[in-house]
């Protein structure tokens, strides 16, 4: 299994990374959701080096001209709420993709908020058999939702190749991928692996509960 970490080397994520972190700039939703979204083209373009490519006759108006073009069939695949503009920056480069849903979020099963179960409840996405899956999410901190989402995405068939895309992962949740996801068909792509999560499963120093920041706070 691959990991890319794309903060290995530098380029302009890592000012998208600068904002989204600073809890003064990242008051501003908009900016918030808009580096997210910047985050997800920027890992699209990486992936879309891993795809397999036909020399295609196009058809100008001054003559013909060979390009190479991409012949993987595509699923972007995200989880709500947080995934919603980090799909969508996928989506901008992936236009042709189809697209998958799940509903899943946290819930505390103890009263100190220090034990965190993942609900699934809603799924929405076309046959994955035989196709690139793309499932993006902008933390991967346990690694559970993201387990739990491709689970259910496995109902409607088994991709070639998953890429597992966040913004921020942990050394846990990579280890929990390693565990649970295939091992020669699963690459990982993240901007940043960060040390862990605190007691409350929020990765440390991450840049706080993406979902809220993207959309506001929920009761």
């Amino acid at each position: 299994m691959k990991i890319i970490n794309l903060s290995d080397s530098n380029s302009i994520i890592g000012q998208y990374m600068a904002e989204m972190r600073d809890k003064e700039y990242q008051k501003n939703r908009l900016l918030f959701r808009n580096n997210i979204r910047r985050v997800g083209e920027f890992e699209a373009f990486e992936i879309s080096k891993t795809l397999a490519y036909v020399p295609t006759a196009v058809e100008t108006p001054l003559g013909v001209a060979t390009v190479q073009v991409p012949t993987d069939e595509m699923v972007l695949a995200t989880i709500f709420r947080a995934g919603l503009p980090f799909h969508e920056g996928f989506l901008h480069v992936f236009d042709h993709a189809g697209n998958a849903f799940v509903s899943a979020y946290r819930e505390y099963t103890d009263e100190a908020h220090h034990q965190v179960g993942i609900h699934v409840e809603y799924l929405a996405t076309p046959s994955i058999e035989g196709k690139t899956l793309i499932v993006a999410d902008p933390m991967l901190a346990t690694g559970g939702s993201m387990e739990l989402g491709y689970k259910a995405f496995l109902t409607k068939g088994t991709p070639k190749h998953v890429h597992v895309a966040c913004v921020i992962a942990t050394p846990e949740g990579i280890d929990h991928i390693r565990q649970t996801f295939p091992d020669d068909k699963t690459t990982i792509w993240c901007a940043a692996i960060d040390p862990g999560m605190n007691e409350y499963k929020y990765i440390v120093p991450g840049f706080g509960d993406a979902g809220a920041l993207c959309y506001g706070e929920k009761v």
